[in-house]
C-alpha cells in the first residue's frame, strides 16, 4: 500500500498504527475538571466508536519529569516515551548551537550552524521532497509536477532556478543538494545534515 495522502513520498509502506503524544500535566487536567485517566478512557471510548474492538489494540504510558523541568510539556513526553526524533533534541542544543544543517520537516524550517535559513515555500518543499525521497535522482519534470501540480507553464528550468537559489542560501552546505548529471537531482545521507520529523 501507499501512503498517498503525502506526495512527497514514494516509498511503498503500509500503516500499522500511530502514536498520539498528548502534553498535558495532572494540574492543568484538574483545572479543566478532568483527570489523566479519565482522558484515556475517553479517547479509548472515541476510538471503540470509530471501530468496535479498536480500544482493546491501543496502549496508553503516562510521561513522568522531575518537577519543575524546563520545557513544553509535549516535548518532554516525547522524550520521556523515547521518541527519538523528539523536538527536545533541538531544544537540548539551544545554549550551544548544532552545527551543520538542520532540516525540520514539522516545522518546514532549515537551520544552519544554528541559525534560520529563510526559505520560501518552494524552496523548503523542494528540499522536503528530495530528502524524504534520499538517495533516488529525481528528475526536473517530477519536481515540477509535485511542485507546481496546477501550473502547466512551468518548465523545468524552473527548477534549476530554484535550486541555484537553495544552494547560494546552503553556503558552504551546498552540495547536500546533488547535480545527478543527465537525470536531476538528489540527496544522499550527509554527516552534517540531521533531519527532525521524517
Amino acid at each position: 500500500m501507499t501512503i498517498t495522502n503525502n506526495p512527497f513520498v514514494r516509498t511503498e509502506t503500509q500503516a500499522k498504527g500511530f502514536a498520539l503524544y498528548v502534553g498535558i500535566d495532572e494540574q492543568t487536567a484538574s483545572d479543566n475538571g478532568t483527570t489523566l485517566a479519565e482522558i484515556v478512557v475517553a479517547l479509548r471510548h472515541t476510538l471503540d466508536q470509530i471501530a468496535p474492538g479498536l480500544a482493546l489494540e491501543s496502549f496508553a504510558a503516562v510521561a513522568l519529569a522531575k518537577t519543575g523541568t524546563p520545557g513544553r510539556n509535549i516535548d518532554l513526553v516525547r522524550t520521556a516515551l523515547g521518541d527519538p526524533r523528539s523536538n527536545q533534541q533541538l531544544a537540548d542544543k539551544t545554549e550551544s548551537p548544532a552545527e551543520g544543517v538542520v532540516i525540520d520537516l514539522g516545522r518546514r524550517k532549515v537551520f544552519l550552524d544554528g541559525v534560520n535559513v529563510e526559505l520560501t515555500g518552494k524552496e523548503f518543499s523542494l528540499v522536503q521532497y528530495l530528502v524524504e525521497n534520499t538517495g533516488i535522482s529525481i528528475t526536473r519534470d517530477e519536481l515540477v509536477d509535485v511542485l507546481w501540480p496546477e501550473d502547466k507553464s512551468v518548465e523545468s528550468r524552473t527548477v534549476d532556478v530554484h535550486v541555484k537559489r537553495l544552494r547560494t542560501k546552503l553556503g558552504e552546505y551546498s552540495d547536500i543538494v546533488r547535480t545527478s548529471r543527465g537525470q536531476g537531482y538528489r540527496f544522499d545521507k550527509h554527516p552534517d545534515v540531521l533531519i527532525e520529523g521524517l
